[in-house]
């Protein structure tokens, strides 16, 4: 029998992974704020990325001239085309939105998107 009061704490079934650049970020955390706006077309499950920008610091203004990449991310579906990227102490990190079990993992061609966002952290 399922209890009819649940808590609303404990395990949860969601899962995030991080991607960690290492990066010295000391001089200026808010150049390494990055996050993807996209333009969609359609509802729901049929929901097609148009167009994709990127919003934040220096990074931003870096990834957002990167035309391969944004045709990279506008192959991707609309939760893996959601992309944030943000500074930590000593490195930087960058993740998409929380999935379950059921739907976690990274594509390869998610981890190239990624990789090649890493490669433009290293150059910042």
């Amino acid at each position: 029998m399922q209890d009819p009061n649940p808590l609303p704490w404990g395990a949860q079934d969601r899962f995030q992974a991080h991607f960690i650049v290492r990066k010295n970020t000391e001089r200026n955390n808010t150049d390494f704020i990055a996050r993807t706006i996209l333009s969609t077309q359609g509802h729901f499950g049929s929901k097609k990325i148009k167009g994709v920008k990127w919003n934040g610091g220096k990074l931003a203004k870096i990834l957002d001239d990167d035309s391969a990449l944004a045709e990279m991310i506008q192959k991707q579906s609309v939760n893996d085309a959601t992309i944030f990227v943000d500074p930590t102490e000593n490195a930087v990190r960058i993740y998409g939105k929380w999935k379950n079990n059921f739907e976690f993992g990274i594509s390869k061609e998610l981890f190239e998107i990624y990789d090649k966002i890493a490669g433009h952290i290293k150059a910042l």
